[in-house]
């Protein structure tokens, strides 16, 4: 085998040197979600739509395949050029979901897609979150001015657009997972902690006010007095949710075995927990949580050695965006917070979803190589 030949390359320069506990666990969540997909949620799925019966599976495999490759191109290339492409990225993404309450397609009451000729439908805002992170990690290590208040300043007019665009969708739930990113940047880059819970009470407090004060904002409301008093109704999604799990118990049904779970809404993506709940049991949620808590402490022990801000920063603002949309995802599928229609990483099906976790999972992948420390400009 010569030096030059791409399998020697490709053995080299990015499988021997990423992390593969890492990497396994993130093939290990693909692999689940394929196959709930398969003997489960696709099924439901297509039963509903009239389709193929393995539509959406195959559709599922196919976004899985285009997520891998995402996470090879970006856990590969050279931390330089990674930048370079986030950044580029960044602003179109920022364009594409400012391009949404223009001609952006209407599903449910929500604006949130483009359905573009050249391109599937897909929602910016998915793409857009893993370059959120690189770019306001780029700011709040910026040595070109160390004054840390105003990084803070520079990195909140950098979210305060994506807030608002998402707001006018309206998309409450992906705007609070945004601003819990940004949240966890500024705490970890050493903020003073009474003005962490300055902006979280201002955020809280803004928010406040557009569930009860402003009239395209109701849908929440109803979604909150449903969730704090179920004899209210308005509460159809999450009823049936929680009864599909509670049907399965801790061990489940068995596969093919579940009666509720064709009433549970939108099975294959927001509320794929309860359906996989009512055949599996209620074990298969402990068992995701330790899949991803597992994730996330193999994260951290890479965190701990390292020392270049800007890879901290990115790592943890990863990490935190995976972790918060698993928690919030199960939280809502179990009825610890109201419905949001937030889907879960790497599990449910979507393409705008599973490619914008393949890409947080590629930054992390570049971040723990065993050779990222040839990068050290940024030292």
């Amino acid at each position: 085998m010569q030096d030059s030949s791409f399998i020697y390359k490709f053995y080299y320069g990015w499988w021997k040197n990423i992390d593969k506990s890492i990497f396994f666990l993130i093939m290990l969540l693909f692999c689940l979600g394929l196959f709930f997909s398969l003997v489960s949620t696709s099924l439901i799925a297509s039963d509903k739509l009239n389709t193929n019966s393995y539509y959406f599976f195959f559709k599922h495999f196919f976004y899985i395949c285009i997520g891998i490759f995402f996470i090879v191109f970006f856990s590969s290339i050279d931390k330089d050029n990674l930048f370079k492409i986030s950044t580029i990225l960044f602003f179109i993404c920022l364009i594409s979901l400012a391009l949404v309450p223009i001609i952006g397609v209407e599903i449910k009451g929500s604006k949130r897609w483009l359905d573009l000729p050249f391109l599937p439908r897909f929602q910016p805002i998915e793409l857009l979150k893993p370059f959120i992170i690189v770019i306001i990690a780029s700011i709040l290590s910026s040595e070109k001015n160390n004054n840390l208040y105003y990084k803070y300043f520079l990195s909140f007019t950098v979210i305060i657009p994506i807030i608002f665009l998402l707001i006018t969708q309206p998309d409450i739930g992906q705007t609070f997972l945004v601003f819990l990113t940004w949240l966890s940047l500024i705490f970890i880059s050493g903020i003073n902690l009474i003005f962490f819970f300055l902006f979280f009470g201002l955020m809280l407090a803004f928010l406040l006010y557009l569930v009860f004060f402003v009239t395209k904002f109701s849908y929440v409301l109803i979604r909150l007095k449903s969730f704090f008093d179920p004899s209210s109704g308005n509460n159809y999604q999450s009823e049936k949710a929680s009864e599909a799990i509670i049907n399965g118990g801790f061990f489940g049904k068995g596969i093919g075995e579940g009666i509720l779970k064709n009433r549970v809404p939108e099975a294959h993506t927001d509320y794929i927990v309860s359906v996989i709940s009512e055949e599996f049991g209620a074990v298969i949620i402990i068992v995701l949580m330790i899949i991803f808590l597992f994730f996330v402490y193999q994260v951290f022990k890479k965190l701990y050695f390292e020392k270049n801000d800007k890879i901290k920063l990115i790592l943890v603002g990863s990490i935190s965006i995976i972790l918060l949309q698993a928690l919030i995802h199960i939280g809502v599928n179990i009825r610890l917070f109201p419905t949001t229609g937030m889907t879960l990483p790497f599990l449910s099906y979507g393409g705008s979803s599973l490619i914008g976790s393949s890409i947080v999972a590629g930054l992390i992948l570049n971040f723990t190589r065993k050779d990222s420390n040839k990068y050290n400009k940024y030292d």
